[in-house]
């Protein structure tokens, strides 16, 4: 059993930066491997961060970018996206996701917060 709530999101101007937190309520947090998604409206849920339930291994959809870092304080039960130099394609509602397994498809997790707003202007 596991509830997740997001928070930090907010309206930002371009160029700024956001630390996104994920509280988990579960039994074994440290069990779960947790991912970030986003979605904009009219837009599939997309994938954007990942973190093995060790902690040790990270993923993002691009190996380019540097723009996002997923971490985890499991002593905290909490899950981080850190966001740096936004810019207004990263607009949407941003998800925490947890799972048995790391992935990067909606379908290898099993529970879902609620989502927080990030928007960013121009």
């Amino acid at each position: 059993q596991v509830q997740l709530v997001e928070s930090g999101g907010g309206l930002v101007q371009a160029g700024d930066s956001l630390r996104l937190s994920c509280a988990a309520s579960a039994r074994a947090f440290t069990s779960y491997a947790m991912a970030w998604f986003r979605q904009a409206p009219g837009k599939e849920r997309d994938f954007v961060a990942a973190i093995t339930w060790r902690g040790r291994d990270t993923f993002y959809p691009s190996s380019g970018k540097g723009r996002f870092t997923i971490s985890r304080d499991n002593a905290k039960n909490t899950v981080y996206l850190q966001m740096n130099s936004l810019k207004p394609e990263d607009t949407a509602v941003y998800y925490c996701a947890a799972g048995n397994s790391v992935g990067t498809t909606t379908s290898s997790y099993n529970y879902w917060g609620q989502g927080t707003q990030v928007t960013v202007s121009s």
